[in-house]
């Protein structure tokens, strides 16, 4: 069946609750000795016997907002799970360097472990769950690997490529399939170096609802407010990713974590791993087929059947209850 013939998902049935506080650590920067802000957002308290679930956005540069649905689970399960989200260094409320666009050697993986691990130790949070969306996944795994945290319990992993040449290729073949006037506008700008006209802007959406998010209606208004806050500052997304999910350009277009990913165990992970993505994610499986094979944690993987980059924002309460049932399970 067509992507246009197959069934729009549900989209969100109820409304994020308000945070509980939010705030901002300092965090100095290893590479230069900058003193900047981490900006967080706190659903729930610190203090709960259960542990926080830190989520860790994508882009790499498009702030927090659009995983606002996933504090619904400070409210929506028995007992409530503390959730945590922040702007990663350089985009949304935290400290932006806009002087540091197109230098790859300033934001890099290595920096954003090091912010945090610096805003777990400034709250005090000694045991936690981390959740990560696409780079934010990137970041997680990268960040369990290498940096063994001891405070991790339990690692999840949502449309997050294991190694980017393997997505480059996949969202290759998904580009193919986009109409031939939309892929006709996304060549010759991309030839033409026009990349931030409004042509290849709307033509990029396309893409974006085919692969992206498949919500019913307009996009909902925490991505609106996601891509917003790009548009305002590109830093991050420009010399990490490059002009858009599908022309990959910047220092992330060789990353990959095959090869780490044995490191990943029952001691690293002792809750074990979820890994998640849609049927029309840009981040199909064999993008995240090394999670599945190679992690020596246990590793559950869920795949949702209406949904593409975001099912959280496509299938609001299935996806809760996956993630809530995973985070409670002792």
């Amino acid at each position: 069946m067509s992507w246009e013939a197959w069934p729009c998902p549900p989209g969100q049935e109820r409304r994020p609750p308000p945070p509980t506080k939010d705030g901002t650590v300092l965090f100095k920067i290893p590479s230069t000795g900058d003193l900047c802000e981490t900006y967080y957002v706190l659903w729930g308290t610190l203090t709960s016997p259960r542990p926080p679930l830190i989520c860790l956005h994508g882009g790499p540069g498009i702030v927090h907002d659009y995983l606002l649905p996933l504090s619904l689970l400070s409210t929506g399960t028995h007992p409530p799970i503390p959730v945590l989200m922040y702007d990663q260094i350089g985009c949304g409320k935290s400290t932006r360097f806009p002087t540091r666009k197109g230098d790859s050697s300033f934001f890099t993986p290595a920096l954003f472990m090091a912010e945090l691990d610096n805003l777990i130790r400034a709250l005090a949070i000694p045991t936690f769950d981390l959740f990560g969306h696409s780079w934010g996944g990137m970041l997680a795994v990268q960040f369990a690997a290498t940096r063994q945290p001891a405070g991790l319990r339990k690692l999840i992993l949502c449309s997050s490529p294991a190694d980017m040449p393997t997505l480059c290729r996949v969202t290759e073949s998904l580009r193919e399939r986009l109409p031939p006037d939309i892929l006709a506008v996304l060549d010759t700008c991309e030839r033409d170096g026009t990349t931030e006209s409004p042509d290849y802007q709307a033509a990029t959406i396309e893409f974006y609802r085919r692969h992206l998010c498949r919500a019913p209606g307009p996009f909902p208004a925490e991505l609106l407010a996601a891509f917003a806050a790009m548009a305002e500052d590109s830093t991050v997304y420009s010399t990490m990713n490059g002009p858009s999910e599908f022309n990959i350009t910047g220092s992330l277009r060789a990353w990959s974590i095959v090869g780490e990913l044995p490191a990943i165990t029952e001691r690293t992970a002792p809750g074990g791993v979820l890994l998640m993505n849609g049927l029309w994610d840009q981040a199909q499986d064999p993008c995240v087929q090394p999670y599945f094979d190679k992690i020596k944690a246990r590793v559950k993987w869920a795949q949702f059947a209406l949904s593409s980059h975001m099912p959280w924002l496509e299938e609001t309460e299935r996806f809760l209850g996956v993630l809530g049932g995973f985070l409670l399970t002792e």
